[in-house]
């Protein structure tokens, strides 16, 4: 299964709004995707105050990653980035 680095920018919402697009962003994975696993996110405000997410997801495919986001709504899919690997401080010791 791949690792994807999702990044979406969603539109006008507040913080509540916000909670609520994540809450069904699980819902639609667990009752139509169940082979997607969300990994976390980082929600960011942009430059121009538009609030964008950076998701990690394991899934069997981009498609179905494309496919949730679309059921999604409330956002654009920006990109989707397959993770080649991971790597952390505890990877370079001084």
């Amino acid at each position: 299964m791949g690792r994807y680095l999702i990044e979406r920018t969603f539109d006008e919402v507040d913080e509540e709004q916000l909670r609520a697009i994540g809450a069904r962003s699980n819902a639609i994975a667990n009752e139509k995707f169940p082979e997607i696993v969300w990994e976390h996110s980082h929600v960011v405000t942009d430059d121009e105050g538009n609030i964008k997410s950076y998701c990690v997801y394991a899934a069997p495919s981009e498609q179905m990653i494309r496919e949730h986001a679309g059921m999604l709504g409330f956002h654009q899919l920006e990109a989707i980035y397959e993770i080649g690997g991971d790597i952390s401080p505890a990877d370079f010791p001084s």
